[in-house]
């Protein structure tokens, strides 16, 4: 479960107090910071990566809502305030949620939750487009000895790690570098991983012979204990 790291913005010691322990009680918040004015939000900012931001309005010199205005590149955003007046504002900025004080455990654990399910449909939407796009293509470029190469998907018989490098088999051989998982996340389905060290074009596969898998090539690979499951789902020979 992805951990959200939280800023918390407040000029009201005791306010500040009561969301830092409200944090502590949800095991995937983790506190990263708390501020007393919008100024050290803008600090943080700079130099931390936050996931969310739980932000009060009337802060001094520099209101909450100045400081969403003024931020081009913002966290998921919780208002907190005894302000609801600004709660038309503040949605208008992109706000997640608005929280008016004193507000319980249990509705603030309703505004983290909706933050929790936006990033988690965000990446669905993402990880949906990435695969359409994958089984739309029929071709990867690659970075190779200092050239960008492009590899047509059925050309690639298998691919084996090396070290932080791979190595894509072809006609040829093309060394590249990234990671196998890397590499796994970019091609389409009829790719599989067989080993920790190995992925395979499934459409290239000719033969399982024991716990070694056999390509049109005449390539002979091992198949690891903890993939041959998924290998053997794969084929579906009943």
């Amino acid at each position: 479960m992805k951990v959200l790291r939280c800023l918390v913005a407040d000029d009201e010691p005791i306010a500040r107090q009561i969301i830092e322990k409200y944090i502590q009680d949800i095991p995937y918040l983790e506190l990263v910071f708390s501020c007393k004015n919008a100024f050290e939000v803008m600090e943080v900012l700079e130099r931390e990566s936050i996931d969310l931001l739980f932000l009060d309005i009337n802060m001094p010199k520099f209101s909450g809502i100045s400081l969403l205005k003024s931020l081009s590149k913002k966290p998921e955003v919780v208002i907190t305030t005894a302000y609801s007046e600004y709660a038309i504002e503040g949605f208008e900025l992109s706000v997640t949620d608005y929280l008016l004080k004193p507000f319980s455990f249990e509705r603030f654990l309703q505004a983290v939750l909706k933050v929790k399910q936006k990033g988690e449909k965000v990446k669905e939407v993402v990880q949906i487009k990435e695969s359409v796009v994958a089984e739309k293509s029929e071709f990867i470029f690659v970075k190779s000895d200092k050239k960008i190469v492009k590899l047509n998907f059925n050309e690639i018989n298998y691919v084996e790690a090396y070290g932080n490098y791979i190595k894509i088999y072809t006609e040829n051989m093309i060394l590249t570098s990234q990671t196998l998982s890397e590499f796994l996340e970019k091609l389409p389905d009829h790719f599989l991983r067989i080993h920790k060290s190995y992925i395979i074009n499934f459409e290239k596969l000719k033969m399982i012979d024991g716990n070694q898998i056999i390509l049109e090539n005449d390539s002979k690979l091992p198949v690891g204990k903890s993939y041959r499951k998924l290998v053997l789902e794969k084929i579906d020979v009943g």
